[in-house]
């Protein structure tokens, strides 16, 4: 009778798990970093050349987060989740938030009990108005400040926009 080897599948399992495991802790103690375009029109590529495939063109403000940079290009990834490549010099320090749900509401404060400011549709522009580094470093948790480009300031969700 022939020796029968033991199953690799649970081992397997085990290094995948541990994998994900350790994966999700880098994630979590990480805080995605983003810029914003900025200039006018800003080409994003399919490789990080000027010679590659231009995909999109994104304008003046537009968040994105940095996923890989590479000698004077950057990897991101848009609100939309579209991966591609912009030059290194087209993105600049100040930052942006992006509307992504279909109607925001941008309160006084940080509580839904506060004042109404405005509404912000799927797709405006936000300008961070309160230095945070990430969603988990805002000064209220849950809320971050921001400003419209007509001057009003207000609280909105965290999770209604992208660019923190």
């Amino acid at each position: 009778m022939a020796k029968r080897r033991p199953p690799v599948f649970p081992v397997r399992l085990a290094a995948g798990a541990a994998a994900l495991a350790l994966a999700a802790a880098v994630t979590a103690s990480s805080a995605a970093e983003f810029r914003a375009t900025g200039e006018a029109a800003t080409v994003l590529y399919d490789a990080p050349s000027a010679k590659a495939k231009p995909m999109f063109v994104l304008g003046r403000d537009t968040p994105l987060e940095v996923i890989v940079p590479l000698e004077g290009w950057v990897k991101v990834r848009d609100a939309a989740g579209t991966i591609g490549w912009v030059e290194k010099k087209a993105l600049t320090e100040r930052r942006s938030l992006v509307v992504r749900v279909p109607l925001a509401e941008v309160f006084a404060g940080p509580d839904a009990e506060s004042p109404l400011v405005f509404r912000a549709e799927r797709g405006v522009l936000l300008e961070l108005a309160e230095p945070a580094a990430s969603a988990a470093t805002t000064a209220s948790p849950g809320w971050v400040k921001v400003k419209h480009r007509d001057g009003q300031v207000g609280f909105v969700r965290v999770a209604q926009v992208f660019g923190l």
